[in-house]
Order: structure tokens, then C-alpha cells, then sequence
């Protein structure tokens, strides 16, 4: 089985992608689980940081934000499997139930936002029932999850908007927005 990898120039100005053959994967350690992977998102590639945490590879794997099946009993920074392949293998903490109504492809592509979002409502601000919140350019892709949820834990939501389009797109959600602005 293949997985996509990219290779670091001994300059460090220049990657390159390659595809590389993997053995099949076998679940041997306790909370792992095998996934297959249906959609994978590309991530930016911040060679800054890897330098920063000395982890110096001949090939380093590609795609951290998946949504797939699990086959078999997040991926973390230091995962030697690349997302961009057929089958991971992931620490059970790392996974969340994709709903029904989402795609494949748009629960590999939100990951991102939604981790944001959550960790900025509830651990940096403590969202609660009855506070209000002010979320900036709600209808990008981190407003959107944001503002879901805020709704969800029973915040009172009040939004921006960058355009007249986006104003009409925050205008839809239900329960409704309490306030949208043209910023």
C-alpha cells in the first residue's frame, strides 16, 4: 500500500513529494485502531516547526486531518503513517463520530476549524448558557462552527459579516443569530 511523503532539500528551501510503498498495517499497541481512509485534507507543512522539535526524517508523512472507517480496534505529529494513504493506524483519543449528513470530505476539511473553535470557546473562554460571545466573520469556516457552538452550549451569538452575501448566509442559521454586522 502507498502513502504520500515529502522530502526536505539539504537546503530546507525545497520539498518534494513522493509516493512510497508501506508494509500492510498491523494493530499490535492497546487504543489503536486501523482506519480506512475516505477523504484527506493537505495541510499546510511547517518545516519551522519540525526543525523546532529536532525531528529530522529523510521522509516525513503527509495529511494529518482524516475522516475514514474504522477497520480494526487525529493523527499525532510524530505518526509515522501518512494520512494520504488507504489505511492508519490511530490512538482511539484521536477520533470523533463523523454525523451522518456530513461528507467525507468536508469532515477531513473542518478538523482544523473545529478544533479551534472548540478550544477557544471552552478552554480559553469558558463559554457557558446565558453569556454572549461577538464571532468575527461568521461565515467563514471557523465562524460557522463557532457559532454552532456557542448555539449548542447556550450562548447568545453575535456575529460579523464581510460582505451582503455573508449576511444573507448568517441570516439562515436557526436558531438565528441575535445581531449581524457589515464589518
Amino acid at each position: 500500500m502507498k502513502g504520500l511523503y515529502f522530502q526536505q532539500s539539504s537546503t530546507d528551501e525545497e520539498i518534494t513529494f513522493v509516493f512510497q510503498e508501506r508494509e500492510n498495517l498491523l494493530v499490535t499497541e492497546d487504543n489503536f485502531v486501523k482506519l480506512q481512509v475516505k477523504a484527506c485534507a493537505l495541510s499546510q507543512i511547517n518545516t519551522k516547526l519540525l526543525a523546532e522539535m529536532k525531528m529530522k526524517k529523510d521522509f516525513f508523512p503527509v495529511g494529518r486531518e482524516i475522516a475514514g472507517i474504522v477497520l480494526d480496534g487525529i493523527l499525532p505529529l510524530d505518526s509515522e503513517d501518512p494520512g494520504f494513504c488507504e489505511v492508519v493506524r490511530v490512538h482511539e483519543h484521536y477520533l470523533v463520530h463523523k454525523p451522518e449528513k456530513v461528507t467525507w470530505t468536508e469532515a477531513a476539511g473542518t478538523i482544523q476549524d473545529g478544533v479551534r473553535a472548540y478550544t477557544a470557546l471552552h478552554y480559553l473562554s469558558h463559554l457557558s448558557a446565558g453569556k454572549s460571545v461577538l464571532i468575527m466573520d461568521g461565515a467563514s469556516a471557523f465562524g460557522t462552527i463557532a457559532i454552532q457552538l456557542a448555539h449548542h452550549r447556550g450562548a447568545k451569538v453575535i456575529s460579523t459579516a464581510c460582505s451582503l452575501e455573508d449576511k444573507q448566509c448568517l441570516e439562515r442559521f436557526r436558531p438565528p443569530i441575535e445581531n449581524s454586522t457589515i464589518a
